[in-house]
């Protein structure tokens, strides 16, 4: 007999319904105080002794505490229930690689993935400004950045396949002296994550050739493809993202790039240096991560601009209990977002949170290099961007009050803040996403 545990597009299986069926008075005192309760301050307590439980392989505690959060989960409660709901997955897929024998878990992913058309995928970006908040922001520094070059070359890192483009796009059309020509390269390798599209790369560089050709700019798109990289819309499996990076690193050269000397060069960065390794390749202290390979890489293009974006939190502590206080802290954003404006038993809804679940499944369940989500904060990436000699480049104001006009479109809690050179997305002014800009040489006016 198996019990299942359900929620959007995930489900997992039990082979010891009894989990669940734990007798209350076996709780302990402390936690059975939480009983009931969506006190979130409480159900992070919870969260962190069932991971502490795991951590010292103490099943009966670790089942206790599930019993508990299972209480209180609910894929289609409030905020706090929903995500509790995708903690209580996470940890169960996580106790099925800890206890497999003990606890009888049947374990593997929880996730099924499904692809997008590219009209669902722009409902996607533009459900919150998650994404949208990055795509102004950087658009608008990149425009200030090849402002009086006929010629831009755009080396695009990103997970939303190229949806940040046509806005672009359209900025360069309606440049007064005339549209630059505009060229784009893209890996055909992208990370296993959301969102997953039903269409090949080639195919969105087609679409966005016909948009370009409809506002008159001349336009190229290129795929950096290597036999060693997954066809389009095959899924990888997480153990094998280290080696497709390294591959792919390899053809970021000026010639396998045709890099010329007439065009502006921009590097784009939108929710991917995350993927990249931070363990160092060696065990020498002169050894670099592949993070730090690839800046230095990038470096060496001689880009005009570097835009990174990315998700404002720490994720890459080795401590399970350190990684569940960050994450339940960060990731209830989106989920609150969520509840301002769609119905709990939105489709659209769920499938979002979802995708937001496969994070967390993979920040708690997965260890080594199959746990790829690995954040850094906004700060520690621009110590590292400093520390690898690239200079910051500040915001304009343009673009501050381009990005505030966007987040005018959405839900009065989200705001945005400066911090140096930085701009924050925020929510009820929390830190949500971050986005900045880089240069190796230094811009001039």
């Amino acid at each position: 007999m198996k019990t299942e545990v359900r929620g959007n597009g995930a489900s997992i299986s039990l082979q010891n319904p009894s989990l669940f069926n734990t007798p209350q008075s076996s709780i302990t005192g402390a936690l059975r105080g939480c009983l009931g309760s969506l006190d979130g301050a409480c159900i992070e307590k919870l969260l962190l002794h069932c991971a502490s439980a795991l951590e010292s392989n103490d099943v009966t505690l670790a089942q206790q505490v599930m019993w508990v959060l299972n209480n209180v989960a609910s894929s289609v409660g409030d905020p706090n229930q929903r995500l509790t709901s995708w903690f209580l997955k996470a940890l169960i897929s996580k106790a099925s690689r800890v206890c497999p024998t003990t606890m009888n878990f049947h374990g593997g992913s929880t996730f099924q993935r499904r692809l997008m058309t590219v009209i669902e995928l722009a409902g996607y970006v533009d459900l919150l400004p998650w994404h949208r908040f990055g795509f102004c922001a950087s658009n608008s520094a990149i425009f200030k950045a090849v402002r009086g070059y006929p010629k831009v070359h755009i080396l695009d890192f990103s997970i939303t396949h190229c949806m940040q483009w046509p806005t672009l796009i359209d900025a360069l059309a309606k440049r007064p002296e005339g549209p630059s020509s505009l060229r784009i390269t893209v890996p055909s390798y992208r990370p296993p994550v959301p969102p997953m599209l039903n269409v090949s790369t080639e195919e969105v560089g087609h679409r966005l050739a016909n948009f370009a050709k409809f506002r008159d700019v001349p336009f190229e798109f290129h795929v950096i493809d290597d036999p060693s990289f997954p066809s389009s819309g095959e899924i990888l499996s997480k153990e094998s993202s280290a080696f497709q990076f390294e591959s792919l690193l390899s053809h970021l050269t000026p010639s396998a790039l045709d890099l010329r000397e007439d065009e502006a060069l921009v590097i784009n960065c939108q929710n991917w240096l995350r993927y990249l390794s931070d363990e160092r390749i060696g065990n020498t202290a002169h050894d670099s991560s592949l993070r730090d390979v690839f800046l230095d890489i990038i470096k060496g293009l001689n880009p005009r601009i570097i835009v990174v974006v990315d998700e404002d939190s720490d994720l890459s502590a080795p401590s399970l209990t350190s990684r569940i206080t960050t994450c339940f802290n960060y990731l209830w954003i989106p989920f609150d977002a969520l509840e301002t404006f769609l119905p709990k038993d939105s489709s659209q809804r769920l499938e979002y949170e979802s995708d937001i679940g496969q994070k967390i499944e993979n920040i708690i369940s997965f260890e080594g290099f199959q746990r790829i989500e690995r954040l850094e904060s906004g700060a520690k990436l621009s110590e590292r961007m400093k520390n690898a000699s690239f200079f910051s480049v500040p915001f304009c104001e343009e673009t501050v009050t381009e990005v505030k006009f966007l987040l005018d479109e959405h839900a009065s809690g989200w705001g945005m803040k400066e911090e140096e050179d930085m701009l924050i997305l925020t929510w009820k002014g929390h830190k949500s996403v971050f986005a900045t800009a880089w240069t190796s040489t230094g811009l001039e006016d």
